[in-house]
């Protein structure tokens, strides 16, 4: 084994071996995979193989895109057969909700080039001759799907690592990673030590083991997964007889199983009720390549269900259980990205789905790692997504509510329970007693809408206009007549201070720094790309103090770009505040009227200008007031220590009532912001795109001096900005609105762009999308169409701001 190499992998199951294949196909060759056994004695070598397409998430779609059209040439390149069997995936629906599941599916794979047919259940027939098709309305097909054998194409991975130049060490179980003062990692195994710029990992079911190393606690557990293998059916041997085709992997989403054929049996797998969480502390020395003992009783419902729909399965003899761990997360997506907190260190971990997903998220990780930056957005697997919420226990019950619901309908409205209510802010409680319909944001309790008395606060998720939407409506017009409060304490936020504050801030963000003490500026830091990173509301306090607000999501993703940027000097300090500051916003028409009876504070147009900031009292609390807001009216951000949270919602409650003050979730501030067209960071603002694109030309200063994509922007703005990013009015629909992530074409029927959102504005009385098109199609008035659940429907360029184009509401 060598004793030092620029990159070290650990893990070599599926997901380790793609990682070192494609650190070699960037030109980067001096790697090291170190596996502590045998190359997939992990959970690659249990695995059923299945390669599916459908993911919901514009990411992993893409992920698990690029997984599938490698593996089929992977062969030719090393010569190891891969044993995929390209027989399509068919998932089948019983029920209206799944197609319109499959639907919206639809408009992603349209954007990321994944073709699938929507097929009727007289083609399931022909497709599936086994099958009843007796209560199918429909069923989704990918001709593109299949089945591959693990082993094999891990080997073939490890075939062309080697062939790049990687090493790769069997029986090397590594014991220790310490970071040395060079900033190399020192990885001590029991063959040696070896020291490295780098280091992946890619350890599975050892993921918590490996990232205790390093002092992280990660969000990954196992959980048992069960198949069954059968033995010979005599149907499938006399279609093999016959020179027939092997039937598609076939999926019963609402009996929450997969089937397909395997040496003329069958191998069933369901994602039953009660699968527990497995290796919760640790995998044990004693396991191995091992397996669970089989839980048939667990089965059984899922058995029958089977046996309904594909009669020949009732007799066929059970050869074997395979019961096995696959490693989860709380979403049921990946972590892939750098790990928070350390220089130089990666996380491949978390994979569900690891033999779909292994090819691509190595070749994007070796891209980030050797490039600096991901070719796609990654924040729907970037481990910092999570934050120090997601404790052991919280994730041992989150990953098994995950795997109980792979084959849920995954509405986009979407609220799971387990682990539920976790981080509340002081109001919570005054909230629900309003009607409050939670929804979960990085762990926080957020209201996305108000139940009225006499309506069941409970949500009824769908892919249309649900029973809340009168409601949200409601509170929409509320907020823009008279006014709204809306609890967003979950935002991330940081102080910045030091003598070296202004100078590091200047150089992550593209906007000059606010220069007078209490100003706001709403600034974006990029990648060197010119994507849009992060975005921060960023207050002036003092000469050397600055205030930053971000996304709630983003803190933990936020906070390691803040840290991992800061000089060595020690002039500047990072403090994140997040959880010591609660957040109301009062906005709409009658806030300044509501506010002025609880402070002494000057609230004229002169007196607190907009985008400005002051520390005042509301009530008798300390407040720092921010004349800004997502709602797009006239109002306040008033972040305060969390302490007086509830004086200061006492006192504005009260002070509201004769103003007609109201309550306002998230659904309605999402309303509210579309018919501004404001940008939604994570949505509309992603690294895929520059901020050029993203239209947001005005909060760029490229004469302010060098930052961090500043070389990119001038590029692209000399060969010219690609994309455009539009504002959409939708005609003819009348049940539903965009979400995002719908395709956008031209009137020819050519694929021009991407929604990356969507809402009805119930003040303008629009059904509105916003996305990026192809420069050159963003003239207002231009015509377009959207595919909604499976239609397309017209849709026409608008000006920017359909309400209130002139901010005159804003700077009233």
């Amino acid at each position: 084994m060598k004793s030092h190499a620029r990159v070290v992998v650990i893990g070599g199951g599926v997901v380790g071996v793609s990682t070192a294949y494609h650190l070699t196909k960037k030109g980067w060759s001096d790697v090291v995979l170190l596996e502590r056994t045998e190359l997939t004695a992990g959970s690659t070598w249990h695995a059923a193989g299945l390669l599916p397409l459908f993911n919901m998430s514009y990411a992993v779609g893409q992920i698990h895109k690029y997984s599938v059209d490698l593996y089929k040439r992977l062969e030719a390149e090393t010569g190891q057969n891969v044993s995929f069997h390209v027989t399509g995936n068919l998932r089948l629906a019983t029920n209206k909700e799944r197609m319109d599941e499959y639907l919206k599916y639809c408009g992603t794979a349209n954007t990321i080039g994944v073709p699938y047919e929507i097929i009727t259940p007289k083609q399931v027939k022909e497709l599936w001759p086994l099958s009843d098709t007796d209560g199918l309305v429909g069923a989704l097909y990918h001709p593109d799907d299949g089945h591959i054998a693990p082993v094999d194409v891990t080997n073939a991975m490890a075939i062309g690592a080697r062939n790049g130049g990687a090493e790769i060490n069997r029986h090397t179980e590594v014991l220790s990673i310490e970071q040395q003062k060079n900033g190399e990692w020192l990885v001590r195994t029991n063959k040696g030590d070896i020291t490295a710029e780098h280091v992946v990992s890619c350890t599975g079911n050892y993921a918590r083991q490996t990232l205790s190393m390093v002092g992280l606690d990660i969000p990954v557990i196992p959980v048992e997964h069960q198949y069954i293998v059968t033995d010979e059916v005599p149907e499938l041997i006399e279609r093999k007889k016959a020179g027939l085709p092997e039937m598609a992997v076939l999926r019963e989403s609402d009996a929450s199983y997969y089937l397909r054929e395997e040496r003329q049996g069958y191998i069933l797998g369901p994602y039953e009720k009660g699968a527990p969480a497995c290796f919760v502390d640790g995998v044990p020395d004693t396991f191995g390549q091992d397996l669970f003992p089989g839980d048939l009783e667990r089965l059984m419902p899922h058995v029958e269900a089977a046996i309904k729909r594909v009669p020949t399965f009732a007799d066929a003899g059970i050869k074997d259980i395979v019961n096995g761990p696959i490693a989860y997360t709380p979403d049921g997506s990946p972590m892939i990205g750098p790990a928070w907190g350390l220089k130089n260190f990666w996380i491949n971990e978390g994979h569900s789905f690891g033999v779909t997903a292994a090819g691509g998220s190595g070749w994007q990780l070796a891209e980030w790692i050797t490039e600096g930056e991901p070719g796609i957005d990654m924040m729907d697997v970037d481990p910092r997504r999570f934050g120090a919420y997601a404790t052991k226990p919280y994730t041992k019950i989150k990953n098994e509510e995950c795997y109980e619901h792979v084959f849920v309908i995954h509405y986009p409205d979407e609220e799971r329970g387990a682990g539920r209510p976790l981080k509340m802010s002081p109001c919570h409680d005054r909230m629900a007693a309003r009607g409050a319909v939670f929804g979960q944001r990085y762990g926080w309790e957020r209201p996305n809408w108000f139940a009225p008395k006499g309506v069941e606060p409970k949500d009824q998720w769908s892919f249309r206009r649900s029973t809340y939407f009168e409601h949200v409506g409601n509170e929409v017009i509320n907020t823009r007549t008279n006014a709204g409060l809306i609890d967003i304490t979950s935002f991330s936020k940081f102080e910045v201070t030091g003598p070296g504050a202004e100078a590091y801030l200047d150089r992550l963000v593209c906007r000059k720094l606010p220069k007078g003490i209490g100003r706001i500026n709403l600034s974006h830091a990029l990648n060197k790309r010119g994507g849009i990173r992060s975005e921060f509301t960023i207050m002036r306090d003092g000469p050397e103090a600055f205030y930053l607000v971000s996304s709630g999501a983003a803190e933990r993703f936020d906070h390691d770009y803040l840290l991992k940027h800061l000089p060595d000097d020690g002039s500047v300090r990072l403090d994140n505040v997040t959880t010591a500051h609660g957040v109301l916003v009062l906005a709409g028409p009658k806030s300044r009227d509501i506010l002025r009876k609880i402070t002494d504070a000057d609230l004229s147009n002169n007196g607190f200008k907009w985008l400005t900031g002051q520390h005042i009292t509301v009530g008798l609390a300390p407040c720092r007031a921010l004349r800004v807001n997502f709602v797009g009216d006239l109002g306040w951000e008033l972040h305060h220590p969390i302490e007086y949270q509830n004086h200061i919602y006492d006192a504005i409650v009260e002070a509201g009532e004769e103003f007609g003050l109201g309550m306002c979730g998230m659904r309605a501030m999402d309303s509210l912001r579309m018919e501004k067209n404001y940008r939604m960071w994570g949505q509309d603002l992603t690294r895929e795109y520059s901020v050029f694109e993203a239209g947001l030309e005005r909060f760029v200063h490229l004469d302010k001096g060098d930052f961090i994509g500043r070389d990119a922007l001038i590029r692209q703005k000399e060969e010219g900005v690609p994309q455009s990013f539009v504002c959409l009015e939708v005609d003819g629909i009348t049940n539903a609105d965009p979400l995002g992530n719908e395709p956008l074409y031209d009137t020819s029927g050519n694929i021009v762009g991407r929604a990356t959102a969507g809402a009805y504005g119930h003040w303008v009385k629009k059904s509105l999308a916003q996305g990026y098109i192809k420069a050159g199609m963003e003239a207002i008035g231009t015509r377009l169409e959207i595919e909604i659940l499976g239609t397309r429907y017209p849709a026409t360029v608008i000006e920017e701001s359909v309400f209130d184009p002139e901010n005159e509401r804003l700077r009233a």
